[in-house]
């Protein structure tokens, strides 16, 4: 593996580059490994990776997030330890730690060693991290399909279909303690799609969170989108993502008009 993460990353001058497709090397690695062990008869890859791995979306992502979709008991532990046995047939060396928190299970990756080996670092202690989270209780409404992945590796995923990838990043745009600016660069990019969310399970999953029925719709969504817009720190919003792009100027398109210019398809 390590000799094919070096031909990857060869191809790129910059170490910001190099990184970004060393992380989402792993990221697909693990998904072959999901895919190997039979987990996406119960798993569905969502969020931010989700959009760049089968999208293409012109940025790069850190975590790999999934939904628990079959309505049974979820052996992490089995899952935890076929990752960690299938990374080191593969030649890697891993550290894993589970956490769990509220509905969240999360599995912390460690990589030691491999960014000095690859010329990344010049620390030999350094670690590289990937950050696996389940959502075991994801709220009802959502929509899967099945789509091949062709690289490094020829396999398929079982993720959310667009709308419902769309109403969890609104969710998270808008409802996430925190402002992350790759949520508001993934907003633009489904406006530029022209995606209608899915908002049931929009709904579903404010009213899991929040405590209250927003009843979300077309006739509504502009006058939530406009309130929403102007809680945002933008300021923030674009430092936060810039690193992440493939392309750096288009953190110039990170605006509360063009934002709500560009959504204007929804409620016309």
């Amino acid at each position: 593996m390590i000799e094919i993460l070096k031909s990857i990353i060869e191809k790129y001058e910059s170490r910001e580059q190099k990184i970004h497709h060393f992380r989402e090397s792993l990221q697909i690695l693990i998904l072959k490994i999901i895919y190997d062990c039979g987990f996406f008869r119960d798993l569905s890859f969502v969020g931010g990776t989700a959009l760049r791995i089968l999208y293409d979306l012109r940025r790069f992502s850190e975590d790999l997030d999934f939904s628990l979709t079959q309505k049974k008991v979820f052996d992490f532990t089995e899952f935890s330890q076929s990752l960690q046995r299938r990374l080191r047939q593969y030649g890697l060396i891993v550290e894993v730690k589970e956490k769990t928190e509220a509905n969240v299970k999360n599995l912390i990756i460690r990589f030691p060693e491999i960014l000095y080996s690859l010329g990344l670092s010049p620390l030999k202690g350094q670690k590289a991290l990937i950050k696996v989270e389940v959502d075991i209780n994801p709220p009802s409404g959502w929509r899967n399909e099945i789509s091949l992945v062709n690289k490094i590796w020829l396999f398929s995923v079982t993720h959310f279909d667009l709308a419902s990838l769309f109403a969890t990043k609104i969710h998270a745009c808008f409802f996430r303690k925190y402002v992350k600016g790759r949520d508001f660069y993934d907003l633009i990019w489904y406006f530029s799609k022209k995606v209608i969310p899915n908002f049931k399970l929009l709904n579903n999953g404010i009213t899991q969170t929040e405590g209250k029925n927003l009843n979300l719709g077309k006739e509504n969504f502009k006058d939530f989108l406009r309130e929403q817009i102007e809680k945002i720190d933008f300021s923030l919003v674009r430092r936060d993502v810039e690193r992440f792009l493939v392309d750096k100027n288009e953190v110039k398109l990170l605006k509360k008009e063009l934002i709500l210019k560009s959504g204007t398809y929804l409620w016309q």
